[in-house]
């Protein structure tokens, strides 16, 4: 079982990256936030209760959408390996994860960023914000204000899997398939 996290700010390719790398490598992808749109939408125990902390405009702790997540990895016991989209974001959370994985007998084999300058990403997400109708992606200030968010809780990550000698950072400018190829020249050779 390979189980990959893909780190990236908003705009880099997680998701289209993510598409390819579960078809070449038969991977469960799990992204956090259609695990949390799948709870809140069909009412589940977990989605009423992250409900709770979004109506009063506070962030799901982590325990919450750890169970989520644990929850959403659980439905897949015969995969080859799961490739983690937005989670781990802290941390705590990728604590939980290493505490988690081996239960199963498994554990986090690589964690791989792309990597983009900031005025690449802004510019990738007010293009796809045109069409996309997300309103998140309609406003440079909020597109920042991700940024920074990421930059305060997620980057510390990349020490903590470095430190683990799970950290691979790929170029995430060029074409869809010149990504691909970086990140599979990683994966190919763990």
């Amino acid at each position: 079982m390979i189980n990959i996290v893909l780190f990236g700010k908003p705009g880099a390719g997680k998701g289209t990256q993510a598409e390819f790398l579960k078809e070449k490598y038969n991977l469960t992808h799990i992204s956090t936030g259609d695990v949390f749109r799948y709870n809140l939408k069909n009412d589940t125990p977990l989605g009423k209760e992250a409900r709770v902390y979004m109506d009063a405009g506070d962030l799901v702790p982590d325990e919450l959408t750890t169970k989520m997540l644990i929850d959403e990895v659980n439905k897949h016991p015969d995969t080859n390996g799961i490739l983690f989209d937005g989670y781990p974001r802290t941390i705590s959370q990728a604590e939980a994860l290493d505490a988690f994985l081996p239960t199963i007998g498994s554990s986090v084999a690589a964690t791989i960023a792309l990597e983009a300058d900031d005025n690449i990403l802004v510019a990738r997400l007010l293009e796809r914000g045109k069409t996309s109708g997300r309103v998140d992606d309609q406003d440079e200030d909020k597109i920042r204000n991700r940024y920074q968010e990421y930059n305060e809780k997620t980057a510390p990550l990349m020490g903590y899997y470095k430190d683990q000698n799970k950290f691979y950072a790929v170029n995430g400018i060029g074409s869809i398939q010149e990504i691909t190829e970086r990140l599979t020249a990683v994966i190919d050779n763990l």
